[in-house]
């Protein structure tokens, strides 16, 4: 027995230590990608209800000519930039649903990738110097716990963008910190840095506008160079110079579209300042996530660790926050008792003075807070954290060795990553479907001129864009009563489309638990059935009243409709819509 444990603990020995050879790290780079591939195959077809709801819709009306033809069929949503979503399109409408969560897998995964650079550029060079250090092996590790946040994983292979835009993000930072000599010594070469590091971000924040925070941080936290003054401004003036091209790049074509079409260039957000007709003079900014008061903001972190339906939808448990939050108050406050005290400063750590310089990690530090504190004042929304919840265990190991003792962190911050990683290892996820040879099936009647039809939509959940690409192109769709910001104009436009058009026109209701065919003489369903279609039923007159239509529940018929594989039926219904008298 004793032997047996001797070969064990050896055993283990090994693998620890081998898990420092270039080989392992190598192939790590490689070998990680492929594994979130795969388990984003396993996990099936993405179903989240944004790819309902504006996802699959968006870059199929870009696509076909929709902009201007369709009313906000996919709610306000539905003028957001489609560029992030031309990919997942494209893969989905020519492959099987196994290629593209491969795909989008693997995309995914390369956050690891960036994330060790960034983890060795920042640690590498400081722990090779101490005598017991193991510079690959801990940044594989600092690596592996980023990627095992709740955020990231739930989001794995799915098409809400914040997994795929965290790459510009951390490819920003990796490259400043690459090529942070030259970012010190300035000249032709610095500027180039700084403007293509500005590009590469701006245009994470064009294709998603919530990155906007992480760009704005980023360029302050450049602010933090050990150069003159005027050398930190023009800096960080050529990286948002850079951060504007990128936006430009990826999300201008789009924004001269919506100018064109709306005389908003966000349209509908922001429409207080650029007053486009058709939508009310609103921001349209979803408020409701943001602390209440000021208590709420110094403890957010601790309270959407015990209450996470403050900040996401799904049940989520998570304690790296508050210790990262934590850490970072005891490291204010070190300094600022040295400052007050007028002491020098300890000799930093061998972990401390890891990077080109100190200079790189105090960059992200000060970037990790300043992004922080933007996203807190703008959204905090959990989701939209996935760059900082990726960085967040360097971040808390930076913090520690500048706190304690070498060994004394070592152990405290293995033990946090240990705790953290355990307990937020996610259960659940935004949705999946079993996999299929197509994405999507939807049944779809015969119309005999489509550009004379219109279909409506009334409910905003569930969501029902996602059936229109299986529609003819000519068919036009509006959504009544959703999140659109509605105006008078709004109004107007909707008669306009109704008096263009000869018909018959069209409502379009979800159907759930209703078989196939007309309502009319049909099977007769279940009585929660019937009491839940007659609450669809009564609430879609309500709105189309408000428009001088209804409709005709004896005319309805129901069509078959789902998602990827296995029963994952959702079908719909149509009825005819007439005027009232």
């Amino acid at each position: 027995m004793t032997r047996a444990i001797s070969r064990v603990d050896a055993g283990v020995v090994r693998l620890w230590d081998g898990l420092d050879r270039a080989l392992v790290l190598r192939l790590s780079i490689w070998f990680a990608p492929v594994l979130a591939a795969l388990a984003s195959m396993w996990l099936g077809q993405d179903a989240n209800w944004d790819l309902r709801n504006y996802h699959w819709y968006n870059p199929y009306a870009f696509l076909n000519g929709k902009i201007g033809l369709d009313l906000n069929p996919g709610q306000f949503q539905s003028y957001f930039n489609p560029t992030i979503d031309l990919l997942y399109y494209g893969l989905a409408t020519h492959f099987p649903t196994r290629v593209t969560g491969f795909v989008m897998g693997f995309l995914h995964g390369l956050n690891f990738v960036l994330l060790l650079m960034i983890t060795r550029q920042v640690l590498g060079a400081g722990e090779a110097a101490a005598a017991d250090a193991a510079p690959r092996r801990l940044a594989l590790m600092l690596a592996l716990a980023g990627c095992a946040g709740f955020s990231f994983l739930s989001q794995l292979g799915n098409t809400m963008g914040d997994n795929l835009t965290s790459l510009t993000v951390l490819g920003a930072i990796a490259l400043l910190l690459r090529q942070w000599p030259q970012l010190l010594a300035g000249g032709a070469r610095g500027a180039m840095v700084a403007a293509l590091a500005g590009l590469i971000i701006g245009a994470g924040t064009g294709l998603k506008l919530t990155n906007a925070n992480y760009a704005l941080a980023l360029c302050l936290a450049l602010l933090t160079l050990r150069a003159s003054l005027w050398r930190r401004l023009s800096t960080a003036f050529v990286f948002g110079l850079g951060t504007l091209a990128g936006i430009g790049a990826s999300a201008g074509h789009w924004y001269w579209l919506m100018w064109k079409q709306f005389g908003n260039p966000l349209f509908p957000q922001f429409n207080n300042i650029f007053k486009s007709p058709l939508a009310a003079p609103i921001s349209v900014a979803d408020m409701g996530w943001i602390p209440k008061d000021w208590t709420e903001f110094l403890l957010w972190p601790f309270i959407f660790t015990f209450n996470p339906r403050r900040v996401i939808e799904l049940p989520m448990t998570q304690i790296l926050w508050p210790i990262v939050y934590v850490a970072f108050i005891a490291f204010i406050a070190q300094r600022l008792r040295r400052l007050w005290l007028a002491a020098p400063a300890p000799a930093p750590s061998a972990a401390a003075t890891a990077g080109a310089d100190t200079a790189g990690a105090r960059m992200l530090l000060v970037f990790f807070a300043l992004s922080y504190v933007i996203w807190l004042k703008l959204f905090a929304i959990y989701r939209y954290l996935v760059p900082l919840e990726l960085l967040a265990p360097l971040v808390l190991w930076l913090l520690l060795h500048r706190l304690c003792a070498l060994p004394a962190a070592r152990v405290i911050g293995a033990s946090c990553l240990l705790l953290a990683v355990i307990a937020g290892f996610p259960r659940v996820n935004w949705g999946h479907h079993g996999n299929a040879p197509r994405s999507f099936q939807v049944q779809v009647p015969a119309f005999a001129d489509p550009s004379q039809n219109m279909v409506f939509t009334v409910h905003g959940d569930p969501p029902m864009s996602w059936l229109i690409p299986n529609f003819p192109a000519r068919l036009a769709f509006a959504a009544l009563g959703s999140g659109f910001p509605e105006s008078p104009q709004f109004a107007a436009r909707v008669a306009t489309m109704v008096a263009a058009r000869k018909g018959p026109l069209y409502v379009m209701l979800t159907a759930n638990g209703l078989a196939p065919g007309p309502r009319q003489g049909g099977a007769v369903p279940d009585p929660d059935t019937i009491a839940r279609q007659l609450r669809v039923h009564v609430a879609g007159q309500e709105i189309l009243k408000r428009y001088g239509l209804t409709f005709n529940p004896a005319s309805c018929v129901v069509y078959e409709a789902g998602f990827g594989g296995g029963k994952n039926s959702d079908p719909y219904q149509l009825c005819e819509v007439g005027k009232l008298p």
